[in-house]
């Protein structure tokens, strides 16, 4: 649909639920009341306007009234912020969050957590974690900015976002149960979901929260060249083994969502001065496949690959689960607030990767035989827990010296592997080897340990010159220690495996300045450098033996920034306004990526980049019914250095060379030069006391790159994995009926059913679109596609 007559039917729909409701009450009743949210980010409580650096925030009731559940959603209304959205598949594993360009990553990563830190930091409350939990019973989502590593014990190269939990309440009993149904263009079936939720005060001191729901979509996307498989997951035969053709089939919406998820908390609060709160949050995902679509020709039937197929020639299915228990305490000390953050994490996955189009591409089918029915399986498995405590100390009061003092401790431990397994390949070659039986149908082998611990001390001081100019020092000090062994086999062939360990440690020190002044009551001038560190670490890959890798992947180093902002913030009647512009340098970016030889996961540094760029947002009322907020970004995202991954024999004569990845000048990938939102909120209350609320909201982001990387296929040591993706918008319309204690909402997002690409797996890597490979007839690669046009309706009965 073209954008012209997306935006018609969005003007359209919202005219409509504006123009087309019963009598309404006066104007003065009807008046829109704008939400002032209070954030924590510094650490004490403020508004949004008075906080002196970059930092967005959306309210918990905004997340209702648009219907929104999923990170993707709340972080595409945020200025500065992009997220490449893999899908419930991936996006659990794999943090696509990129604020202001930071990332050189392919947009085709997500089978497994990557080795090189996210350059973002997420919270859960006061918990470092990346999850990707459902939004449910949310009190607000706050997006920082720029490196945090001075006020929070996890410190972040681009920014933070933080996920605000509703507390218990010890005053008023209350609960809800909701409902949700709906249809996804492209699926035969169903969206279904229920949630519920009880606040219950056991004593004035003492009070339980809990909510828990479950998800159950049908799939979208039909993988159509699947191979039909027998009892033990290999390919069916239809006749002579060494002859046979796959017997081919279909998996009509093979990526379907069971997700299921709780949270429960109890607090306690008995005085003014102290309280505790005990919280443990669940979520187990079930995902039947990839919500990727194969784009050209369909070798297996003919024509081309549809919207909505896949040319994978086996499900794909994941599964993971993952669990956060912390403790948080509060003491008001009088001079201070002493806060204590206690956390268990663990999260663990497997799935399952179609990986016959890389070894078709590289013929590797050849090694065994070439089988008329070529099926290589991988499957990709994690581990991690993790231990985390930080201590706080935040002055109270008005004073002319503000401070804050942290002291923070982690211990994570990961595992993350793959076994990968030729199914069917034990009779193939029995028959073809003239009875000769292989030890195993597992022709590769890999795990990986990781152990880090990190402790670091951080502060802010701020001295208050006069009333109006601040002046504020912050710094953080830390040390880690990582340790990495890794083992590699090829179990087909036999043979002892190979091994690896390394170990790292670092130390550092970090510095941030701030100043700000206050032009007048309702207007804030200011500047910040910062500095912004990722900890290096050691991919502990072979360097000698037959899996041996160039020495020069076995470590990589810390990458880190310096990033200059200037802010102007403030409000005019009932407008608010924020407009921003910084510059940051990047030094050693890490780039996740594979080692030439046997494709280990691993990580190389580059030089130097680049981001630079504009943030503006606007928010308020156009008239006393009327509500609006809008959101620009201008990101220019470069390298200044060529990036090399270590020598290998890429031409095959004994000779290594370096491959070029990148040139300096490259803009760097899953960054879309120009990005706009916006969103329009009608509240009408009509004289039988009902509240409607329509919201509709709009989504663009201009032309990106799925990678950093070259395209000249035609000599190997240039990189063939990148490729260009389009620019989207997306728009999305919500409704919201209230009376009394029943809320029901219709809704409608994706209106123009955009593809909205963010990321792909290119067919150069996964498969050719033009002709077989080593008797490889399907296509592993793919585009990542956002949710297509969704239609639904829910209901909601509080009590």
């Amino acid at each position: 649909m073209n954008t012209k007559t997306t935006f018609q039917l969005t003007a359209l729909a919202f005219a409509c639920a504006c123009a087309a409701q019963p009598t309404v009450v006066s104007a003065a009743e009807n008046a829109v009341e704008l939400e002032e949210v209070l954030v924590t980010a510094t650490r004490r409580s403020q508004r949004v306007q008075d906080i002196p650096f970059n930092i967005s925030a959306v309210s918990g009731s905004d997340l209702e009234d648009q219907q929104i559940i999923d990170a993707v959603d709340v972080l595409r209304s945020v200025s500065g912020v992009s997220v490449i959205d893999r899908g419930y598949r991936n996006s659990g594993m794999t943090n696509g969050i990129v604020i202001r360009g930071m990332n050189v990553d392919s947009g085709a990563n997500g089978d497994v957590p990557l080795a090189a830190v996210p350059t973002v930091a997420t919270y859960v409350d006061d918990t470092a974690l990346y999850a990707n939990f459902i939004l449910k019973d949310i009190e607000r989502v706050e997006v920082l900015r720029g490196p945090q590593g001075t006020l929070y014990g996890s410190g972040s190269l681009a920014g933070t976002v933080r996920y605000i939990m509703n507390k218990p309440s010890t005053t008023e009993f209350a609960g809800e149960v909701s409902a949700n149904y709906g249809q996804t263009e492209g699926s035969d079936g169903n969206n279904l979901s229920i949630d519920g939720l009880v606040n219950i005060p056991l004593t004035d001191t003492l009070a339980v929260r809990m909510n828990a729901g479950k998800i159950s979509n049908d799939g979208i996307v039909d993988y159509v060249n699947v191979y039909a498989v027998d009892a033990t997951g290999d390919p069916v035969v239809s006749g002579d083994r060494l002859t046979s053709t796959p017997v081919y089939t279909q998996r009509k919406d093979a990526d379907t969502v069971d997700i299921e998820y709780y949270r429960a908390s109890v607090l306690f609060a008995p005085s003014d001065t102290f309280n505790a709160q005990l919280s443990i949050q669940h979520q187990e995902d079930e995902i039947g496949g990839r919500r990727q679509a194969t784009r050209g020709a369909d070798l297996v039937n003919g024509g081309n690959y549809g919207d909505y197929e896949n040319g994978a020639i086996m499900e794909e299915p994941s599964s993971r689960e993952v669990e956060l228990a912390a403790l948080e305490v509060e003491v008001d000390l009088g001079f201070a607030t002493l806060t204590s953050s206690s956390s268990q994490t663990s999260h663990e996955g497997v799935g399952i990767s179609d990986n016959s189009g890389v070894y078709a591409q590289n013929g590797w089918f050849q090694y065994y035989g070439s089988s008329p029915r070529p099926f290589a399986q991988a499957e990709r498995f994690y581990d991690d827990a993790a231990f985390a405590q930080e201590l706080r100390l935040v002055s109270n009061g008005d004073s002319v010296l503000d401070w804050t003092a942290g002291l923070y401790y982690t211990k994570q431990d990961g595992k993350l592997g793959q076994n990968s397994y030729l199914k069917g390949y034990d009779e193939y070659l029995f028959d073809l080897w003239g009875g000769y039986q292989i030890l195993t149908e597992q022709d590769f082998k890999f795990r990986r340990n990781q152990n880090y611990e990190e402790t670091a001390v951080f502060g802010e001081l701020t001295y208050h010159v006069s009333d109006a100019l601040h002046v504020t020092l912050g710094g953080r000090y830390f040390t880690n220690d990582l340790d990495v062994d890794a083992e590699v086999s090829v179990p087909i062939w036999g043979g002892a495996p190979g091994e690896a360990s390394q170990s790292n440690s670092d130390d550092d020190v970090l510095l941030k300045a701030n100043v700000a002044y206050d032009v007048d009551d309702n207007t804030l001038l200011y500047a910040t450098i910062s500095e912004g560190y990722r900890h290096g670490g050691a991919n502990a890959v072979p360097t000698s033996g037959n899996y041996a890798e160039n020495p020069d992947y076995f470590t990589f180093t810390s990458d880190r920034v310096v990033n200059y902002e200037l802010g102007y913030k403030g409000s005019v009647d009932t407008m608010s306004y924020s407009a921003s512009v910084y510059y940051t340098d990047w030094t050693d970016p890490q780039l996740n990526t594979a080692t030439n030889n046997w494709g280990f996961f691993a990580v190389i540094n580059g030089q130097s980049a680049r981001t630079q760029g504009l943030e503006l947002e606007l928010s308020g009322s156009l008239s006393e019914s009327l509500s609006y907020s809008a959101g620009y970004t201008y990101a220019d995202a470069k390298l200044t250095d060529d990036v090399y991954k270590p020598a290998g024999n890429f031409y095959g004569n004994g000779v290594n060379y370096e491959k070029l990845v990148a040139e300096d000048g490259d803009t760097l990938p899953g960054t879309s030069k120009h990005v706009f939102n916006v969103s329009l909120a009608h509240n009408t209350y009509l004289n039988n006391g009902m509240q409607l609320t329509s919201v509709l909201s709009g989504y663009f982001q201009s032309d990106s790159l799925n990678s950093l990387g070259r395209t000249v296929e035609s000599d190997p040591l240039y990189s063939v994995a990148a490729a260009d993706i389009d620019g989207f918008q997306l728009w999305n319309f919500t409704s919201t009926l209230r009376a009394d204690a029943w809320t029901v909402s219709a809704y409608v997002k994706n209106i123009g059913n955009e593809a909205g690409t963010t990321g792909k797996v290119t067919a150069a890597h996964m498969g050719s679109e033009t002709s077989p490979s080593n008797n490889f007839y399907g296509n592993a690669s793919n585009d990542y596609l956002s949710l297509p046009r969704t239609l639904g309706a829910s209901v909601m009965y509080k009590f």
